[in-house]
């Protein structure tokens, strides 16, 4: 038998005379596509003490196995013909008080579990051609041998676009670019020319429909993307679809395709395409925790290739249907455009690879690489099952109390030179190695334990056993993986890789995942205050003085004139630091440390400002001139900011540019009385007009906001129609007015009153000066001399 390598895009299952079969279809390394067919039984797993009074209940076959439940109770495996029918047996066991493991799994999930698949995989069979049910599949594989593999297939990537009328959302033209194949489908309207470049012409809607139906099917793309291309271009192609009767038909199996729209706005909608994965681009960015002020295509366009729409978001739709009446090639030619814009985004943020890399990860299909809760399952369940064991099923815990956070220290508010910056490398993960965390080592009932001394206490009181964990496992292997990712340079490898690890320690805090247990999450987060106070305390007690420490960071005061001598002074404490740490926790706790403080940063200027309207320091909120090399013996620095108003987007470009400008001069000692006064004078001349827009999310429904009414509320209130959730809005004369619908004047008093002023006096202070001073004072006496 011949082997094939390829990656799995879409696992389903279908039953035919009464039995499941598990399809996985996807794309081999030679360019064609595949379907496994592989008969599968679902199953689930009780207590063997429980099976004579299960037996009494329901209908199920039965199978010794040698397994235990994490509590060391031998458990007997119950299978069923169809998936269907595992719910109804699991709900009247439950009622009979039989308590039921692993029995929530995803049947096509479980046979990917069992079969320890993630993505990549090697089949070894002998391939068939497909039927008609397996219309736009090249090979078809009943029960072939499946084992796991880690190389990469490339992809066919569709970039989909649409533009329709503006009045009634009829569709003009679909464009799709797969890079060899980009084309414009243009409704033919008697204006225009016999011929137009990159456009074919269809005579109605219907046509239209009927002929991307055809195309799409031709170019077979395994993955699909576009922008807001699920809740809009293809919800309007299903919509009219439906009208004229046209199987909306884009999967690779028989069958309609589906759509799960959701106006929730922290929830995805989803596409259900057999054999293909529907990729949007806004959702890649968010998922691979890339922020943008907003996330229309043109600001990513702006920010990752340094290019703009060929139609603006002003006035779109008249722009649209004005082209489409009057210069058909500009439509087409910004239609195609937004395709390649798509494509070019994804490339070159490489959330894409991201993705990709993520499912082979962990196994989960590429739109569901964000659930960390099933990744962990995907990764755990092989593992726990190799040790002999199951889990419990996902009952739904009700959190009752609220997780204990990290550590934040009270900061001294100033404005300082040398502020060493030490962190903890992954510091909850690091805990979790260190300290042996896991579901099946941690004791629930310590009165059953007969030797204390093979158990490891944490802060909070919860138990471990000193053996060999499964999540400690888990991370000692990726952290290797991330080390050669750093060796080779490769970053989106390191950058999957931490996104992976850092997910554990939430995954277990949350009452969604099957280990749900406070006392064990706790415990990580209290080993971590415990740390982090131990270390800032010991480098006080060494006369050094810590002005912040946040979670997993601590911030000294170098007390030192030479930024050398304070750059030495971090690589030291680092060294001694991590030294004391592997001791201290061999003596304490007879394990080995993989705790490490990192000497991360040296701020040559720093800020810690107060709280608005207190005299006490900000927490999570900074800035400084971060060291980043040395020139003819003075430092090179580069502005860092933390939580400060210049990285968060509810301010405006106003505020951002003015509090760079202002910290710029700060931090290098310069005057800013004529800065500031200038800048105020600009504002009210209406020479940053472009800088005063205010862009913030709504959270829920506008009909929600009941209590309150935020501005950006107001905004979106007067929009016919709210096409996004972030609202970008001005604050006039009469309030709040939607950019795009602006009428009253500019409120210029609002701006300094509420973005100026703030920030001017955030700094001032620390001179005591205020914003009022500078701009009525006439004499020009510097800060600096206060």
């Amino acid at each position: 038998m011949e082997k094939y390598k390829g990656f799995i895009l879409y696992p389903t299952y279908r039953v035919r005379d009464d039995k499941a079969y598990i399809y996985l279809i996807g794309k081999l390394d030679s360019g064609k596509t595949f379907c496994t067919i592989s008969e599968f039984r679902p199953y689930f797993f009780i207590k063997k003490k429980d099976l004579v009074k299960a037996k009494g209940i329901a209908m199920f076959a039965e199978e010794d196995v040698s397994l235990l439940t994490m509590k060391q109770e031998p458990v007997v495996k119950i299978s069923v013909s169809v998936p269907q029918e595992v719910p109804g047996i699991r709900k009247l066991f439950e009622n009979a008080s039989i308590p039921c493991y692993e029995a929530d799994i995803r049947f096509s999930y479980r046979f990917m579990i069992d079969h320890l698949l993630q993505g990549s995989v090697t089949i070894e069979g002998v391939p068939r051609p497909p039927l008609p049910e397996y219309e736009f599949v090249d090979l078809v594989f009943e029960n072939p041998k499946l084992t796991p593999s880690d190389h990469s297939t490339e992809l066919k990537v569709l970039s989909l676009d649409i533009e329709t009328n503006m009045k009634d959302n009829s569709i003009y033209s679909i464009a799709l670019n797969d890079g060899a194949y980009h084309n414009v489908l243009l409704l033919k309207n008697k204006t225009h020319p016999e011929k137009i470049a990159n456009a074919e012409f269809v005579e109605n809607e219907e046509e239209l429909l009927k002929k991307f139906i055809e195309i799409f099917q031709k170019i077979d793309p395994d993955l699909v993307t576009g922008w807001n291309v699920i809740d809009f271009d293809f919800a309007i192609i299903r919509d009219a679809c439906k009208k004229y009767k046209i199987p909306f038909f884009l999967g690779r199996l028989k069958g309609e395709s589906s759509l799960r729209i959701t106006e929730d706005y922290f929830q995805d909608s989803t596409a259900d395409f057999s054999g293909r994965q529907v990729l949007d681009g806004i959702h890649l960015l968010k998922t691979s925790f890339v922020k943008l002020d907003d996330y229309k295509l043109g600001t990513a366009a702006k920010h990752f290739l340094k290019e703009e729409k060929l139609i603006g978001d002003e006035n779109k739709g008249s722009d649209i249907d004005d082209a489409y009446l009057n210069n058909p090639q500009m439509l087409v030619d910004y239609n195609l455009k937004d395709t390649q814009l798509v494509l070019d985004i994804l490339k070159k943020s490489g959330v894409l690879d991201l993705t990709i890399l993520r499912s082979k990860m962990t196994g989960m299909p590429l739109e569901r690489v964000r659930g960390s809760i099933a990744s962990l399952d995907s990764l755990y369940l092989k593992a726990l099952r190799k040790k002999g064991y199951v889990a419990p099923s996902l009952s739904h815990a009700v959190k009752e109390n609220q997780i204990t956070g990290g550590f934040v220290r009270k900061s001294m508010p100033g404005i300082y030179d040398n502020v060493l910056v030490l962190d903890f490398k992954s510091l909850y993960p690091s805990v979790m190695r260190t300290f042996n965390i896991d579901p099946l080592s941690f004791v629930e009932d310590i009165s059953r334990e007969n030797d204390f001394s093979k158990l490891v206490k944490s802060p909070n009181g919860a138990y471990f056993r000193n053996d060999s964990g499964i999540l400690p496992k888990l991370l000692e292997e990726l952290w290797q993986r991330r080390d050669q990712a750093k060796k080779r340079k490769n970053d989106l490898d390191s950058f999957a890789i931490k996104i992976l690890m850092n997910s554990f320690f939430g995954v277990l805090a949350s009452p969604n995942c099957r280990f749900f247990s406070l006392q064990m999450a706790n415990a990580i987060t209290h080993f971590g205050q415990h740390f982090i106070k131990m270390i800032a305390e010991r480098l006080e007690k060494q006369g050094l003085e810590v002005i912040y420490g946040d979670t997993d960071s601590i911030f000294v005061h170098a007390k030192m004139d030479d930024f050398h001598s304070a750059d030495l002074l971090g690589k030291k404490i680092e060294k001694e630091v991590n030294i004391f740490l592997k001791d201290h926790i061999t003596k304490e706790y007879h394990r080995e440390s993989f705790l490490e403080l990192e000497y991360e940063k040296l701020f040559v200027r720093f800020l810690m400002p107060m709280q608005r309207g207190s005299l006490e320091g900000s927490k999570k909120r900074y800035a400084g001139l971060k060291l980043i090399g040395e020139k003819n013996g003075e430092p090179e620095t580069k502005l860092d900011f933390v939580g400060l108003e210049f990285v968060r987007r509810d301010w405006t470009e106003l505020a951002k540019k003015f509090q760079l400008g202002l910290l710029d001069r700060i931090f290098h000692k310069q005057e800013v009385a004529t800065f500031i006064k200038e800048f105020v004078s600009d504002v009210k001349a209406g020479k940053m007009d472009d800088l005063l827009v205010y862009r913030k999310a709504i959270r829920k429904d506008l009909e929600s906001y009941t209590k309150t009414t935020p501005p950006h509320v107001k905004a979106a209130r007067m929009l016919d129609k709210v096409t996004s959730n972030i609202i970008e809005y001005v604050m006039t004369s009469d309030g709040p007015q939607p950019l795009s619908m602006r009428t009253a004047s500019i409120d210029y008093q609002h701006y300094l009153d509420k973005q100026v002023k703030p920030l001017a006096e955030s700094v001032l202070c620390f001179f005591n000066q205020t914003f009022d001073d500078v701009i009525s004072s006439s004499n020009q006496k510097k800060l600096f001399d206060f």
